[in-house]
């Protein structure tokens, strides 16, 4: 009767069992494992144990496919699964492992230590009778690695130290993995101590930071559990730990003084990298004395060493990363038996298990971003930046209590031509890599201006997945100091000097198409302020134009402004700006499109390479061409010309349709600077002042002219303002005291054209009476 109530009652805890694989990571572990020893035969699991040690593990499939565990190779084992053994002759795992109370479970699975003192303790009866136990059974390498002093004080008191031992590692009731959750407290049957468990991603369970190294063993009265070290009393907080441990003086000053220390004495689940104070003894002692001197500082060391979830060092099989109290990420790995932060190992001591969380010592100290100052958070990458900012004295000049970005290009921006440079030159370029305010990444936006420490203004330009500066783009690693930003740039920042115009003058590989763009009256569009991208033919693109095909190309003056202005695009594009081979469609002032991408770090323009690109103007940025671009769906419709862009252009066929012509292209693309003069009236002198302004400082006359109208009608003033086309002009007549504006049409005059903005009227002068005043906008 007993057997078959025994093979009744199996068959519901292995369907229990079961269960649990479709809800706890442990088991979910375990059912991958089944499957990738499938071909061993049935109930067969796949096992990865550490070269050179006993340890093994269900793996994940990260660890499985690298071959490794912590960073050290594993090989592959074949095992029963839990709960199932061999038979001779057949293959796999086909029977059920026999079943029986607690005590001879510990037999089944290995734990004969663990029996033998729950035996000499006199334990056993109780784990052989009636109850539902979970025992967390210390395999025999567990006892062997207990220290020496510890295993005595046990072994020599078996009738109350080791009972009360085994007691510690048992519950009164039956738990399977599945119900072992992440962050739950157990009471173990011995004097109501907590057990802590914890279940992680990996399929990793723990007690107390001890490893369940096989897990859900079911015997009559319950079920075993072997962990891979002897369970210990857990008494105490971290707080607790850090005020009465003399290696951790250094680190308990600012734990206390930044008010971290109450944090860890509350409740909760937290890891903690203790540095020693041999760890304090190697920071350079300025850097020690700065930030202890700072709270703000020293309130951010504390809270990166502690973690918000706890991390037993034995559920550490690769790296992963973790946010801190402080708000930044360490990443915590393993490298054999060694932990590891931020990839350095430096872990002395771990797994000190305390009620609300463990603490690992550590012999480095570390420092977050947020404690260093800005000069500090450049990585090994801007050595030669960082280096150079303190060789030529600008270090000193960012103060501790000031607010500063840094803009560093990476080491290989830096040639050796560049290097060479006099010091008060490279000085001067190092200045335009240094903001005066402290700009985040998500502050800057499209248009912004940011000065230098030099004084100059640098431009930000965003796109979609690029954030530049004048001719240089960001990359990723922008790090927040304690008193700025530093962003990491791919070449150095050269601000511009000189508009467009300038750089086309003074370059005399673009004489040709600065004759072109004279002829057409464009060469103001390239002088004034603005927003350009100019793609710039070198004279070698007018190879084979004669004197007579120039004259031609000039006397078409619309074909001529269509041609120029498909170079011209509204809007500064950086060619490092545009994702890399991703074609961008830009809209020129001609009206056809321009299609851009970047291959190979080179620009191409309709497929074309640019030779040389992102030169940095005060209103735009200029990338040379080899080629003179032409809208490929634009007709020609004139033989003659056609014959002269056959010569120029052979990458498109160009089309032909008779009598087409260019459309004609206003300029009123652009807006021009105005300037505004102002004159106020009612005093005699007003209209000789008026005529000494027109004769000495008016070159162009807009086309509104605000104030009374009279002074329209002096025969002097009409003669000045002569010059050609005819404009109507409207007068506003503004009458102090009263809102009213009237506005009236008055006469037609001869006036130079301009575009012009009408200037506000202005407001009654305080403490005076009514008075008229009269502005003259003029440029």
């Amino acid at each position: 009767m007993k057997i078959f109530l025994l093979f009744t009652f199996l068959p519901f805890l292995l369907s229990s069992f079961k269960q649990a694989a479709a809800s706890a990571h442990y088991d979910k572990i375990l059912t991958h494992s089944r499957i990738r020893a499938r071909d061993q035969g049935p109930n067969v699991c796949a096992l990865q144990q550490v070269m050179g040690t006993k340890k093994k593990y269900f793996s994940t499939c990260r660890n499985w496919y690298q071959q490794s565990i912590c960073g050290k190779k594993a090989t592959v084992l074949y095992e029963c699964c839990p709960g199932y053994m061999k038979m001779d002759g057949t293959r796999g795992c086909p029977a059920v492992a026999p079943i029986d109370h607690v005590y001879g479970t510990l037999g089944i699975v290995g734990a004969t230590t663990t029996q033998r003192y729950s035996d000499i303790s006199k334990l056993r009866e109780e784990i052989e009778g009636r109850g539902s136990f979970t025992f967390f059974a210390p395999s025999n390498e567990a006892w062997d690695q207990l220290d020496s002093e510890t295993h005595r004080n046990l072994v020599d008191n078996v009738n109350i130290e080791l009972y009360n031992s085994l007691h510690h590692h048992m519950l009164n009731k039956r738990m399977l993995t599945k119900d072992l959750k992440n962050g739950m407290t157990l009471v173990s049957m011995y004097n109501g101590q907590k057990l802590f468990i914890n279940h992680y991603p990996n399929g990793v369970v723990t007690v107390n930071c001890a490893r369940i190294i096989h897990g859900n063993q079911i015997a009559t009265n319950g079920v075993v559990h072997v962990i891979d070290r002897v369970l210990t009393s857990v008494a105490n907080t971290i707080q607790d730990f850090i005020e009465f441990e003399d290696e951790l003086s250094s680190f308990r000053a600012p734990a206390i003084t930044s008010g971290v220390m109450d944090i860890l004495g509350r409740p909760g689940h937290y890891t903690i990298f203790a540095p020693t104070n041999e760890a304090f003894e190697k920071l350079p002692r300025g850097v020690l004395e700065r930030i202890m001197g700072d709270t703000v500082a020293s309130e951010a060391l504390v809270k990166f060493h502690i973690l918000n979830t706890l991390q037993c060092s034995e559920a550490i099989t690769g790296g992963a990363v973790y946010e801190t109290l402080e708000g930044n990420t360490v990443e915590v790995g393993c490298d054999g038996e060694s932990l590891t932060v931020n990839g350095v190992k430096m872990v002395k001591r771990k797994d000190i298990v305390r009620s609300n969380g463990v603490i690992h010592l550590i012999d480095q100290v570390l420092i977050p971003d947020s404690a260093k100052q800005v000069i500090e958070l450049g990585g090994a990458q801007q050595t030669t930046f960082t280096e150079l900012v303190a060789q030529l004295g600008l270090a000193s000049s960012l103060r501790p209590e000031g607010q500063y970005t840094l803009l560093a290009p990476l080491n290989g921006a830096f040639s050796d031509d560049t290097l060479g440079l006099d010091q008060r030159l490279l000085k001067r370029i190092l200045q335009n890599h240094i903001i005066k305010v402290k700009v985040g990444l998500n502050e800057l936006y499209n248009g912004q201006e940011l000065e230098t420490i030099g004084g100059k203004l640098l431009r930000v330009f965003v796109y979609r997945t690029a954030v530049c500066i004048e001719n240089s783009c960001m990359v990723r690693g922008s790090k927040e100091g304690r008193n700025g930003f530093i962003h990491i740039f791919r070449q150095i920042i050269n601000p511009a000097e000189k508009t467009l115009h300038e750089m086309l003058r003074n370059d005399k590989r673009f004489s040709i198409f600065l004759s072109l763009v004279k002829a057409a009256d464009l060469d103001d569009v390239l002088s004034r302020p603005g927003q350009w991208t100019l793609f710039v033919p070198t004279n070698d693109a007018f190879k084979g134009l004669t004197d007579d095909d120039k004259d031609v190309l000039i006397r078409d003056k619309n074909a001529l402004r269509n041609i120029l202005l498909y170079h011209l695009t509204q809007g500064v594009f950086i060619g490092s700006g545009f994702e890399p081979g991703v074609t961008n469609i830009l809209k020129t002032i001609q009206g056809g499109k321009l299609y851009l991408k970047t291959v190979n770090d080179t620009l191409l323009v309709n497929e074309l390479k640019s030779r040389e690109s992102d030169l940095m103007a005060t209103n735009g940025v200029i990338h040379v061409i080899d080629k003179l671009l032409y809208p490929a769906e634009l007709p020609v419709g004139n033989d003659q010309l056609l014959t002269i862009l056959k010569k120029l252009i052979k990458y498109i066929q160009i089309k032909f349709v008779r009598d087409s012509t260019f459309k004609e292209i206003p300029l009123t693309f652009y807006r021009p600077e105005i300037k505004y003069t102002r004159i106020t009236a009612g005093g005699a002198d007003n209209e000789e002042k008026l005529k000494k302004i027109l004769e000495e400082e008016v070159t162009k006359v807009t086309k509104f002219i605000e104030g009374d109208g009279h002074l329209l009608e002096d025969e002097e003033i009409k003669r000045l303002l002569q010059g050609a086309g005819t404009e109507y002009t409207k007068v506003t007549k503004v009458i102090e005291g009263d809102p009213q504006i009237i506005e009236r049409e008055i006469k037609k005059v001869h006036l130079e054209e301009a575009p012009a903005r009408k200037a506000q009227p202005t407001r009654r002068a305080q403490g005076g009476g009514a008075r008229r005043r009269t502005r003259l906008a003029h440029s």
